[in-house]
């Protein structure tokens, strides 16, 4: 297993020490969607991805920054974003986690044909959820995300809660090169059978800034996105309790996080709630500890002033968002088998898609041709699939992951969200509402929602790799 621990830190590059990533917001700057829909231009640039004192790195980007702009509205407000491509080959813009009618889903060949380079296309469509979201590419993703085309979206809510301030954190690993050039081995069949693309840099949007001042007893709204390829995030705070109020753009009832501690997959957001405990001169460290024996310290919160006056009152929940209740009693229920990867003992699988489809490969013959994945014994190649399961239109239905692995696999389902309402056979207490789920090796989990939005949807590990090389399926709502 390649070594996750970032290797490239901030006035260190060169000499591989442990990153560290300080954080600073992102500008709360709330650009109003007028009749002309907004631009994002995917193309070229540059950036300090290293931080001061080192070379700039070549990225991808959106409006020339790593991430691209904030893509910020207000719940039930109207969408309208030009995508426009300034790369040397196709393209799409997917809006992961918002509900959207399907045309508007940005999966190349299946909703929509890739964007050519020199063109452009118009996604339109109402926000039914306020949250935390963020939209990327899903044509060549791997390597498209990975080279820095992403961006966050935030739709917020009619009452948001009362805090000082609002943030955003997007997270991101780089696998950068001496120089400070993103290295160019994408889709390698290391990183497809194992654990994915892991960077040995981090980053908090996108650079790596100085560490963030907060003034003692403030409270902050923290809007966390785990953009990364593959890397899953274990952050802990040192010092204090956070509230989780929300995961994957949906309300949770708020709940201090057991230790501090909060596991944040790839693809994966959560909205926390913090309560500055320090002291003017306190220094509050944010640990990144997912993978065993690699902690690193992410940043720290630097306490500066007088304390605030007022304590606040425990946060109060957000308000639900639309989603419609799944009904278990009359749920049927489908398993889906998740196979593959090095140590799995996997036989071989059935190929769906490309040149090879329907063509059942050995293990080696596999890994030959750049898979190594399977969903009930198939691995999937592009997004025009066959598929897995057809849905009836507005009906409830329970969904069985099993990973039968020795890999972690945040599993994302397009167009919808789900209850998560069991893990290993016991009962999720609450089930929390999500569209991202991570299943550790050799665990189960059990989901539940209603099929209530039309269309064909992508399944898929959003461990970019472990998709490219075959864990992605399509389920069809009709």
């Amino acid at each position: 297993m390649p070594d996750p621990s970032p290797a490239f830190g901030r006035r260190s590059l060169l000499r591989g020490a442990i990153g560290v990533a300080a954080a600073a917001a992102l500008p709360l700057a709330r650009p109003a969607l007028a009749a002309a829909p907004m631009a994002l231009r995917a193309a070229p640039g540059r950036q300090a991805i290293a931080g001061a004192g080192w070379p700039e790195t070549a990225v991808w980007c959106f409006n020339g920054r790593v991430p691209g702009t904030e893509v910020r509205l207000r719940q039930g407000q109207r969408l309208r974003v030009r995508a426009e491509n300034g790369l040397a080959e196709g393209t799409t813009v997917h809006f992961h986690g918002v509900r959207m009618p399907n045309a508007m889903d940005g999966v190349p060949h299946l909703t929509q044909p890739p964007i050519a380079p020199g063109a452009d296309f118009l996604y339109d469509f109402t926000v039914p959820d306020a949250g935390t979201f963020w939209y990327h590419p899903h044509q060549r993703s791997s390597e498209q995300v990975g080279r820095g085309l992403y961006g966050a979206v935030v739709v917020e809510e009619a009452e948001p809660p009362d805090v000082d301030r609002d943030l955003l954190w997007v997270l991101d690993d780089w696998r950068l090169q001496r120089d400070g050039a993103i290295a160019g081995d994408f889709g390698n069949l290391m990183d497809i059978s194992h654990a994915g693309r892991l960077g040995n840099t981090v980053t908090i949007n996108g650079t790596d800034p100085e560490p963030l001042k907060v003034r003692p007893g403030e409270r902050l709204r923290l809007r966390l996105v785990n953009a990364a390829n593959a890397r899953i995030f274990g952050l802990t705070f040192a010092g204090e309790l956070p509230w989780l109020i929300a995961n994957d753009g949906q309300p949770c009832q708020p709940d201090q996080l057991p230790g501090g501690r909060l596991v944040l997959a790839p693809g994966g957001r959560a909205d926390l709630i913090i309560d500055v405990s320090g002291r003017d001169g306190d220094r509050l460290a944010v640990t990144d500890d997912f993978y065993r024996n690699q902690s690193y310290r992410l940043t720290e919160l630097v306490c500066e002033g007088p304390t605030r006056v007022a304590r606040l009152s425990e946060p109060r929940a957000l308000p639900p968002n639309p989603l419609p209740e799944p009904d278990l009693a009359k749920a049927p229920t489908h398993e889906i088998v998740l196979g593959g990867g090095m140590m799995g003992g996997m036989a071989g699988g059935t190929v769906m898609g490309g040149p090879m489809n329907g063509r059942r490969l050995d293990l080696r013959e596999m890994m030959h041709n750049g898979l190594a994945w399977t969903v009930n014994g198939v691995a999937a190649t592009g997004h025009v699939l066959d598929p897995l399961l057809t849905l009836d239109r507005g009906a409830s239905y329970r969904l069985v992951l099993r990973n039968d692995t020795a890999w972690w696999h945040p599993m994302h389902l397009h167009g919808h969200s789900f209850r998560v309402v069991a893990r290993d056979g016991a009962p999720e207490e609450p089930a929390e509402w999500r569209d991202t789920v991570l299943l550790y090796p050799q665990e189960t989990v059990q989901i539940a929602f209603v099929a209530d939005n039309p269309g064909d949807w992508m399944f898929h590990c959003h461990i970019l790799e472990h998709q490219q090389g075959g864990m992605s399926a399509v389920v069809r709502v009709a």
